[in-house]
């Protein structure tokens, strides 16, 4: 990369070498390994669990508490319509309908704190 640079009144020609960062990886590790009685799969948060159908749910893009609520299941809702509202570092955060639908499920309610990518609302 070739940059100019003024040092007290004299400009310079400077290359720079650039090296691309490697991304930063998590390793694999393993959260929990205890079976619920009789079951096969490990214990995981209900927000964790998969739904039916990923296309038809609403997730959180970051997190912070949920301070309003707009919307109940079976409410009828237009794109960019507010479902709810969070609150992150002191600044809110208006969550609205990506797509028209129905509401079919409230994962969270309000004064409830959410995690990014937590399932906040499920559509029919």
């Amino acid at each position: 990369m070739k940059l100019k640079v003024s040092v007290n009144g004299t400009d310079y020609d400077v290359v720079v070498d650039v090296e691309p960062e490697p991304m930063p990886s998590l390793a694999n590790f393993v959260m929990s390994s205890v079976m619920p009685s009789g079951g096969t799969e490990p214990l995981r948060p209900a927000h964790a669990r998969a739904p039916a159908n990923e296309e038809k749910v609403l997730r959180a893009p970051i997190s912070g508490t949920v301070t309003r609520v707009n919307v109940d299941p079976g409410t009828v809702v237009e794109p960019g319509d507010t479902l709810l509202v969070l609150e992150a570092m002191k600044m809110e955060t208006e969550i609205t309908a990506p797509v028209a639908g129905t509401v079919s499920a409230m994962s969270v309610a309000s004064g409830e704190p959410v995690t990014g990518g937590q399932v906040l609302v499920e559509f029919v």
